[in-house]
């Protein structure tokens, strides 16, 4: 679950009490959290998210006490240059504008978070804008601010092997959601992958099943052409985000003709990140599904 998830689930759990959201709307430089994060602000203190990782998160929770006792919706500007710096400044040398506003019908509608949760859950991307004299927030993309919630990210993994568990445990803590994906039932096991969804579908069948789209990315791990080249031809027939392949330089351009011979587009190749993940020297299954993390990660990034 990522933190923006988090906090959906934190508004619809409060339902009823006074609350205030901060969102951020700007950032330059070294900002420490990307635009669209979001902190909910409980009317008795508690809060649920984060807009820069503790540097001004005292300062925000006493706005947000301010607008829920009945002031205006405000844009908050923070940065290593202002006079307050080393209270509420960002020692990373970025800076950030933050908007806090009311969640109210005159605000951020409450009923807006079960939209965005709605539309998540069916895999489409909500626009909201925010109009800061208003202190409004509603689905639509003109605004003085507009962030496109977007799909959860999902990763399908193709091969129940050590790597995968390691790869399985990232992903979660990165709140992806992940599914391993391995025909051979004593790979696929819940003791081997605890907290993971399984499928053990013929992988071509699981792939397609799961509907990847841009958010969504297949790495294949097994080593088994049969298992493999099945799951990467069905994500290459779809807009699959991030698709990756273990194996060697050499391993991976037999891969290549494989497909090839069975009727891949060489455009279509090329957008297999083969060897899988960014070079990091790994060294073990640790530090190999590390280095196919980070270049999920970096995928997903680049598409924004």
């Amino acid at each position: 679950m990522s933190e923006n998830d988090r906090v959906i689930a934190a508004a619809r759990e409060w339902r009823g009490a006074k609350m205030a959201l901060a969102t951020v709307v700007t950032t330059w430089g070294s900002a420490p959290r990307p635009r669209g994060s979001h902190m909910l602000v409980h009317a008795d203190g508690r809060f649920e998210g984060s807009v820069s990782g503790g540097c001004v998160e005292t300062d925000i929770l006493a706005t947000a006490a301010e607008v829920i006792a009945g002031a205006p919706a405000v844009v908050k500007n923070y940065g290593v240059a202002d006079a307050a710096a080393w209270e509420v400044g960002l020692p990373c040398g970025g800076q950030i504008d933050v908007f806090v506003q009311p969640v109210s019908a005159d605000g951020f509608p409450p009923e807006l978070f079960d939209a965005i949760a709605d539309a998540r859950a069916a895999g489409k991307t909500l626009p909201v804008a925010f109009d800061y004299r208003s202190g409004r927030a509603a689905p639509g993309e003109k605004g003085d601010f507009v962030h496109r919630y977007q799909p959860p990210h999902r990763l399908l993994i193709v091969g129940a092997v050590q790597i995968a568990q390691a790869l399985a445990g990232l992903a979660r803590e990165l709140g992806t959601e992940t599914v391993v994906i391995d025909p051979r039932g004593r790979f696929l096991t819940e003791e081997r992958f605890p907290g993971t969804t399984l499928d053990d579908r013929w992988p071509d069948e699981a792939v397609e099943a799961w509907n990847p789209g841009g958010a969504t990315a297949v790495v294949t791990l097994s080593h088994d052409p049969k298992i493999d080249d099945a799951a990467l031809i069905a994500a290459l027939a779809a807009d699959t985000g991030y698709v990756a392949a273990l194996g060697s330089r050499k391993s991976h351009a037999a891969r290549l003709e494989r497909l090839a011979a069975a009727g891949v587009a060489a455009t279509d190749l090329a957008r297999i990140d083969g060897p899988a993940g960014i070079d990091i020297g790994a060294v073990g299954p640790a530090e190999i599904a590390l280095s196919i993390a980070a270049g999920m990660v970096k995928a997903f990034r680049d598409a924004r």
